[in-house]
């Protein structure tokens, strides 16, 4: 895990996170809901994005709260060292979601609220298999939106998908070049 997150700054958004940020700013989406902690939706330039699964911008100290910047952090973890608060000296942790936490609240509420608002939800490259994420699109539904499930796996969702399709890079290839 720490080779992954300290060395996120590496990774550059794909095709299909710059798509959703050009459509975003075309006014064609409003939100992305994501549970990736990678941070591409916002390098590729979504403003509106919500992260189920939190972020490592910023790190946050366990024991009073305060935080450093995601570049401090990764200053400090590459050069073989823990990150302190320089403030009262307890660890610093990305502000993701571990296996065993909760998911904030105030994600989950904001992700259910902009799905319930959607007139048509894309799920990309979602199982749709891990709760509470995977119940996002049913509130969709339940408002009467559409979705477009686009993925390669099969979903429980499938059979009420208004489109469904199976590769990423077709589909956001097609849309670059047509919308």
């Amino acid at each position: 895990m720490k080779d992954f997150i300290y060395n996120l700054e590496r990774i550059k958004p794909s095709l299909v996170h710059t798509e959703l940020s050009r459509l975003e700013k075309k006014g064609l989406i409003k939100s992305v809901i994501t549970q990736n902690i990678d941070r591409l939706h916002r390098k590729a330039g979504s403003e509106n994005v919500i992260e189920l699964h939190g972020s490592p911008e910023p790190h946050r100290c366990m024991d009073c709260g305060r935080t450093i910047s995601f570049s401090e952090a990764c200053y400090i973890v590459n050069s073989g060292k823990i990150p302190y608060c320089g403030f009262c000296g307890g660890i610093l942790k990305p502000d993701i979601i571990f296996l065993g936490e909760l998911l904030p609240a105030e994600a989950l509420s904001g992700a259910a609220e902009e799905a319930m608002k959607a007139d048509l939800l894309l799920v990309l490259g979602s199982s749709l298999s891990v709760q509470p994420a995977a119940s996002i699109p049913a509130y969709t539904l339940k408002s009467g939106g559409k979705i477009v499930i686009i993925n390669n796996m099969e979903t429980s969702l499938d059979s009420s998908a208004a489109l469904r399709y199976h590769d990423l890079g077709e589909v956001f290839n097609y849309i670059s070049e047509k919308l």
